[in-house]
């Protein structure tokens, strides 16, 4: 199971790679990110989105965490998007605050993170309604798997619209140990 040193490193990574996948989004015209390209999501923007919203509802759920993180209370105003292909933002610009403001959240938060609170046994319900309890460790793991996994896609989708991301592996944030003698 992770470690609270595991969950910062990839609080960090999700950061990074989020600014790098928006640095190259913002070489594609408006209509380009809206446009079609047979993505689960329809769009770079709308796979943009999708994430947000993967974000958002999975941090108010670790929100209701008994530790109460500090860092998730600006969340309780936020509502719970509708439905997974919710559109926060129709343009880069909204999207681009609106995900710079999340990750330092999840950055501010997963250093209030304790190796116990990783232990917990969170309750939530999906939205469907249907009740879960599962080890919050592992949660974790799938929410920043979640981000990871759309972010390919929206890589590829700037890759195929002639657009580099650059470097995209977690290799770069994981600090070399390795000292000069």
């Amino acid at each position: 199971m992770p470690d609270c040193r595991d969950i910062r490193l990839m609080a960090d990574y999700n950061a990074w790679m989020n600014g790098q996948l928006y640095a190259a989004a913002v070489q594609l015209s408006e209509a380009e990110l809206a446009a079609p390209r047979g993505a689960y999501f329809g769009s770079l923007l709308g796979t943009l989105n999708h994430i947000l919203v993967g974000d958002i509802s999975w941090l108010k759920r670790f929100a209701t965490h008994p530790a109460g993180h500090p860092a998730l209370a600006p969340l309780q105003d936020t509502p719970t998007p509708a439905s997974l292909d919710t559109i926060l933002h129709h343009d880069l610009a909204g999207l681009t605050r609106h995900r710079q403001s999340l990750d330092a959240m999840i950055v501010a938060w997963a250093a209030e993170l304790r190796d116990a609170d990783l232990e917990h046994s969170l309750r939530y319900a999906n939205r469907l309604g249907i009740v879960s309890e599962r080890h919050f460790g592992s949660l974790l793991l799938h929410f920043f798997n979640h981000q990871t996994h759309h972010r390919g896609q929206a890589a590829t989708l700037l890759t195929q619209a002639g657009v580099d991301t650059g470097v995209t592996d977690l290799l770069v944030r994981i600090p070399d140990t390795l000292r000069p003698d």
